[in-house]
């Protein structure tokens, strides 16, 4: 049996209505992913209430876990159970609930707190009650059959160390106790008989190092001296005698709960081992518990399962994790923090909880598309899965717009990092599949509102490019099959080239997802073209920064800026002083188009790098402004209009 779905009413974050939390689970491994008070704590905390855990922590009821710290709310936690086996309906068989024509058994577990009033001087009344039925109308589950619904869980932070260590309140006894093998395997001590000590189970080896110690000829001596002095305390033909044993519980269960308390758990090696390994060796003795339960819910719940792992590690027992799920029917349900592991986990097993909501991310309930999973599940790695934690999300094609986007925003007054906005630079291919993320299939629900911008180029040159770029040759006619297109194949209505981009746009953009095309080319022309002033006319204010930066970018390959940048940039500005001074409007372009285009060879044509391009021309800015030479209302009327939108659209306005 597997937990299908839990429904939390009134309980902290969550309230009751529409308010309410309705998260649907999947057999396996489940991610609850999102920011910091989301509400991922109070859905394992709620199952946690509901159900109780196997290490039979007792959990107090405070003001603080009724939605809006009003105890006179009615708590209500609705676990839902399906996928029963024979073993699971006779264990639960007065409780359970018939549907889909009464062929189909289902366990309702209604958890209900009711607060009283918080007298003066005395504790709060806090009435709690555990019923089934799918309106909780059902009897009331005994405490006996409770127990089989119990889940393990591991606490974020934990002290693995000190949960496997010996004594009364050992996680590892526990663990041990409800190990078959421990109690099955091996005979009792027989203490008229000879005994193997091989071949005795746990209790006997009890019982017979008990009767060893009692027969030890110091034992056995100190009870001869003892016997000495008693008689000569008794009266003449009593007889009396004295007996040394080991002190013991007279029933079995207690017996063999004694000894198992005497267990610990370590690692072995050489020195200390680290909070790491701990949590390892923690989780492994949990996953062995679980794997060997053959009724009720076999349910782990672990916060922050990558609390104290270095990134490999992390992603090994994530790996890990959804193997012993598949392997041994396990259902494991995970909050966590970490891209590492975000990354190593199915999509179609993660959960976004976003203010207080659940947006599960399986098939089905997002635009994606069957094949699209796939997709992702290759090439979704720790460098794009902080979008899961990101406020808003800003989808790139290319290694330029992920380095120059953050300097522009932070210039502009709004900061990536403090807005928590996370890059998604994805190559160039998938953006629509990263973007269909965050869009829901049904949306009754609500929608995931996280602002999702989609950057991507209109890939048009202008007609005059082909030639600077040295394309085609000045005056050949253009192949009739090529890879590149120009304004003049949309013809000279502007509004065929506008349509085009509405239609790029178009395709990826819905709910809150929207997708900004570049004006014109590709991110380095359209900087270098710059914005559009009252007149139509473009600016070019960036166009000398951006052609800098590409020749100091082309050095930098060369290593030939041994001898500092100033030289460098000295003779790129004289050499986009010659460009602006040669260029000259034509029928086919601006005189603007064919500045910038020239500025755009230097990539284009002479292939420097626009990663490395990128990074210098971040640099100039933010040294520019930090100079008091570039306002952010000077860069916001100098950037190309959908550079400036879609920064806008993930940040909200500075104060």
């Amino acid at each position: 049996m597997h937990l299908s779905r839990v429904t939390i009413s009134n309980f902290r974050c969550f309230g009751e209505g529409s308010d309410s939390l309705e998260l649907p689970f999947k057999p396996g491994l489940t991610a609850l992913v999102g920011e910091n008070e989301a509400g991922k704590t109070a859905v394992i905390d709620a199952l946690r209430f509901a159900l109780g855990t196997t290490d039979q922590e007792w959990y107090r009821l405070e003001n603080s876990d009724f939605h809006g710290q009003d105890p006179s709310r009615e708590i209500k936690i609705v676990c839902r159970f399906e996928g029963l086996t024979p073993t699971d309906k006779r264990a639960f068989l007065e409780y359970l609930t018939y549907e889909d024509g009464g062929m189909v058994p289902l366990l309702y577990v209604n958890w209900i707190a009711k607060g009283g009033g918080d007298a003066p001087k005395r504790k709060p009344y806090r009435r709690v009650e555990t019923t089934s039925g799918k309106d909780g109308a059902g009897p009331s589950i005994v405490p006996e059959v409770r127990e089989l619904l119990t889940a393990t869980y591991l606490r974020p932070l934990r002290d693995a160390e000190q949960a496997l260590s010996s004594g009364r309140t050992s996680r590892l006894s526990q663990v041990l106790y409800y190990i078959k093998t421990i109690t099955e395997s091996g005979i009792p001590f027989n203490p008229d008989g000879e005994n193997d000590p091989n071949n005795l189970n746990v209790l006997g080896i009890g019982d017979f190092a008990n009767a060893l110690l009692e027969r030890q000829q110091g034992v056995v001596d100190a009870r001869e001296k003892i016997d000495e002095r008693l008689k000569k305390l008794t009266l003449s033909g009593d007889t009396i005698s004295s007996r040394i044993r080991i002190s013991s519980p007279t029933s079995d269960e207690q017996r063999l709960k004694l000894l198992l308390d005497k267990f610990e758990l370590a690692l072995q090696g050489l020195g200390r081992f680290g909070l790491g390994s701990n949590n390892l060796l923690f989780m492994a003795c949990e996953l062995l518990l679980l794997s060997h339960q053959d009724e009720g819910a076999r349910l782990l719940l672990i916060e922050e399962p990558e609390a104290h792992l270095h990134p490999q590690r992390q992603l090994r027992v994530m790996k890990s994790l959804q193997e012993e799920a598949a392997e041994h029917n396990l259902q494991i349900i995970v909050t966590t923090h970490s891209p590492n592991l975000a990354s190593a986990i199915d999509l179609d097993n993660m959960v976004i909880i976003k203010k207080n909501c659940a947006f599960p991310l399986a098939k089905g309930q997002t635009m994606l598309e069957v094949n699209d999973y796939g997709f992702l599940k290759r090439f979704l790695d720790v460098t794009k899965a902080n979008l899961f934690f990101a406020r808003g999300v800003v989808i790139v094609e290319g290694d330029a717009e992920n380095i120059l986007l953050p300097s522009l925003a932070r210039i502009l007054g709004r900061d990536f990092t403090e807005q928590g906005v996370s890059i998604v630079n994805v190559g160039g291919v998938g953006l629509r599949r990263y973007a269909r993320i965050f869009q829901r299939k049904d949306t009754s629900r609500g929608e995931l509102k996280i602002p999702v911008a989609c950057i991507t180029d209109a890939d048009v040159m202008p007609d005059c490019a082909p030639e600077i770029l040295e394309k085609v040759k000045p005056g050949e006619p253009w192949p009739p099959r090529r890879r590149w297109r120009t304004k003049g194949d949309f013809g000279t209505n502007g509004q065929t080239m506008i349509s085009y981009r509405n239609e790029k746009i178009a395709k990826a953009s819905g709910q809150h997802v929207q997708t900004f095309v570049s004006e014109e080319w590709t991110l380095e022309y359209d900087l270098a073209l710059g914005s559009k002033d009252e007149n139509g006319k473009f600016g070019l204010r960036l166009a000398e920064d951006v052609y800098v930066s590409a020749c100091l970018a082309e050095h930098d390959a060369m290593n030939e800026l041994s001898n500092g940048l100033a030289e460098v940039e000295s003779e790129a500005r004289q050499e986009f002083a010659l460009i602006m001074q040669d260029a000259r409007s034509t029928q086919l372009c601006t005189f603007e188009e064919v500045v910038a285009a020239n500025v755009y060879a230097k990539f284009g044509r002479d292939n420097v790098s626009k990663a490395v391009a990128a990074q210098y021309l971040a640099q100039r800015l933010v040294t520019k402004h930090l100079r008091g030479e570039l306002s952010p209302a000077d860069l916001r009327s100098s950037l190309p209009r959908y550079l400036v939108e879609a920064i806008d659209y993930v940040t909200a306005p500075s104060a």
